[in-house]
């Protein structure tokens, strides 16, 4: 396929399972960059640190931040956050998860959210935070460093859609690449889907290419084996 653009998740994707960035991987979008394939950044992070992180790895295609709750590239809608998850419901079901899981840790960006909320996992599962907030209309992530519970009406793929209408680039030309289960959406909107090494069995499922490596190395490998072997 002529891929045009590449779509990565950041945790437990360009970073090893302590978050810290995977060298390997950054090369790899700077070589595939150099050729003029710009990389999207499509994480659960904050749009501060997904920016940062956009500058420092040197990708040039935009951030969509927050699993889907909003988006971000330079010079488009006026260099403001497009923001598209409504964080009332959300709060809602935030108020009832920690009356009822008082010993919740919340995470300690949680006051740059404007999409979401997001908690550590010490103590505390996906399924257990799901079956408190049941009755609340919301979805609940593990993204695998933390918990998310997010505005359903939103998700990563839904929001990079939006983000590639900015660069102009179909879906079915972007290479998806990604390691938990909050990035079964993106990959299920890119042509082709790529789950590192170490990534969930759902994403594995959907995938069209399984990295023999891990983390970093597997991002760098799918970019070397279906991006820059064309050049």
């Amino acid at each position: 396929m002529d891929i045009k653009a590449i779509a990565v998740d950041i945790d437990g994707t360009i970073t090893d399972n302590h978050r810290r960035l995977c060298i390997s991987a950054m090369k790899a979008i700077r070589e595939a960059e150099d050729k003029g394939i710009p990389t999207i950044i499509v994480t659960g992070n904050v749009a501060d640190f997904a920016y940062a992180a956009e500058i420092f790895i040197g990708s040039s295609g935009g951030i969509v931040f927050e699993n889907g709750g909003g988006i971000f590239k330079e010079y488009e809608n006026n260099n403001e956050l497009l923001i598209f998850g409504d964080k009332t419901e959300v709060n809602r079901a935030h108020e009832h998860l920690i009356k009822e899981l008082p010993d919740i840790m919340v995470s300690s960006d949680n006051k740059f959210r404007v999409a979401e909320k997001c908690y550590y996992k010490d103590n505390v599962t996906r399924n257990q935070v799901a079956e408190i907030v049941k009755d609340y209309n919301v979805t609940v992530y593990d993204s695998g460093f933390a918990l998310h519970i997010t505005d359903p009406n939103v998700n990563k793929g839904s929001s990079l859609i939006e983000l590639l209408k900015w660069l102009d680039i179909s879906a079915d030309n972007v290479m998806g690449i990604g390691d938990s289960e909050n990035d079964i959406e993106f990959l299920n909107v890119c042509g082709l889907k790529v789950a590192v090494a170490n990534a969930d069995e759902r994403l594995k499922n959907i995938g069209d290419y399984v990295c023999k490596n891990k983390y970093g190395d597997g991002v760098s490998e799918a970019i070397y084996k279906f991006v820059l072997n064309n050049y």
